[in-house]
């Protein structure tokens, strides 16, 4: 049986702070996170870096912001979010569905 697949927008905050990894590389290790939960991403957009509105932590104020689109089964967002939170390269991550 084949899982119907819905359409999600998620909005990653990249923390390449002291790490080798350029940007880029790090948004191609996302990707592979949701190609690894069934999803199938369809667009990315590389916003650049904006400052923060409020500030969590002094020596972070502000990062990379990256749009990406992808189709997955409902249960998708959940393993994505779950794989990523002890990525300490992702900050944040918020998804939702379009």
């Amino acid at each position: 049986m084949n899982p119907t697949k819905r359409n999600y927008r998620a909005t990653f905050i990249i923390d390449n702070r002291g790490k080798e990894e350029s940007v880029d590389q790090i948004i191609d290790g996302v990707k592979q996170v949701i190609t690894s939960a069934s999803g199938e991403v369809t667009a990315v957009e590389n916003l650049g870096r904006r400052d923060f509105v409020r500030v969590t932590d002094p020596k972070l104020t502000g990062a990379t912001y990256v749009h990406i689109s992808f189709a997955a089964p409902s249960e998708g967002p959940g393993q994505i979010k779950e794989r990523l939170r002890l990525n300490q390269s992702v900050y944040r991550t918020f998804v939702e569905a379009v």
